[in-house]
């Protein structure tokens, strides 16, 4: 595996761009089980994510890595800056009460085509819980939101469109080596 995922070379990765990611944890152990590490780590996230001018329109904590949907909401949006600051921050909350690193070296990131829909990758980032056996559906899964908009308007919105099968590239999104 990579310690530096590659990244475009001479793009800036600022704008009003959308963004999927993919954060996982050190080793890959399963730490976003307890509630109380998972609201943690997520206030680091919407911390950084203000600061640097980014929305987070879905995300999920699965036990052992991240999803976001991210779009820059201002001309000077970094991507690049949001995800150090993200990293550092709740790494750094994470490491000072359980001792360990939390995440991987580097991440997982896929800029969205102007032409594919939020909704369907929102679809697919809530959908991991259901994928992955945790739950029968996402609406079950706790670790689960977004910050520009409260849960229960998430699950209306996502129950009134069909379904789609959109998915990253293959390893992109699902914390494996491409």
């Amino acid at each position: 595996m990579y310690n530096r995922r590659p990244r475009l070379q001479g793009f800036l990765y600022t704008g009003f761009r959308r963004y999927f990611l993919t954060f996982c944890t050190d080793g890959r152990h399963k730490v976003f089980t307890n509630p109380s590490t998972v609201a943690c780590v997520r206030e680091q996230i919407l911390s950084a994510a203000h600061a640097q001018g980014v929305a987070i329109l879905a995300y999920v904590f699965m036990p052992d890595h991240v999803h976001l949907l991210v779009e820059g909401k201002r001309e000077d949006a970094d991507l690049k800056s949001f995800v150090h600051l993200a990293k550092q921050k709740s790494g750094f909350a994470y490491s000072r009460s359980h001792h360990r690193r939390l995440w991987q070296a580097s991440y997982f990131d896929r800029m969205l085509r102007d032409e594919e829909d939020t909704w369907d990758v929102i679809r697919y980032i809530v959908m991991n819980p259901v994928r992955a056996n945790l739950v029968t559906t996402f609406t079950q899964y706790a670790f689960l939101g977004s910050a520009v908009m409260e849960r229960d308007e998430l699950m209306q919105e996502l129950a009134a469109i069909p379904a789609t099968q959109w998915q990253p590239a293959k390893g992109a999104g699902d914390g494996t080596a491409l």
